[in-house]
């Protein structure tokens, strides 16, 4: 009998840029798809899921859940800079201008509208401290494998 399952997993890679362009801080983290998302892949496969547009950032602390459909205190949510395939891996970029996700960023996830919408995937991690004049960049790897 053949078995074969596909997973969805990821990588945040988050950038905290001072006005001046000098980098204040960088981390990597994991991310959880949650199930919606999985559903989004899916139904992405038919051509009836709008394309993932959103990403957002926040700071709530409950833990990362498959059962997640959205942040936990939402900050702010720009439209993505990018989404690129290649081959089993889409990267997201999203820039985070001054004065937007402005606070002590613990949370972000990937969205495909500009307010609620279906959420992607879900990422909580220790406090990253965005200044208002700071800039942010997220970008977030998606692999299904």
């Amino acid at each position: 009998m053949i078995q074969d399952q596909v997973t969805a997993t990821g990588a945040v890679k988050i950038q905290i840029t001072a006005p001046d362009g000098t980098v204040k801080s960088e981390k990597t983290i994991k991310n959880l798809v949650v199930t919606a998302g999985k559903g989004y892949i899916a139904s992405r496969m038919t051509g009836t899921a709008t394309a993932m547009s959103h990403m957002s950032v926040g700071s709530g602390t409950t833990a990362a859940n498959a059962a997640d459909t959205a942040l936990g205190t939402e900050l702010g949510r720009v439209t993505l800079a990018s989404g690129v395939t290649s081959g089993a891996e889409v990267t997201y970029v999203a820039s985070l201008p001054a004065g937007t996700g402005t606070g002590a960023v613990t949370e972000a996830g990937i969205f495909n509208a500009s307010s609620g919408g279906v959420m992607l995937a879900r990422t909580v991690f220790p406090v990253v401290n965005k200044g208002a004049d700071d800039g942010m960049t997220i970008t977030w790897v998606v692999t299904v494998s």
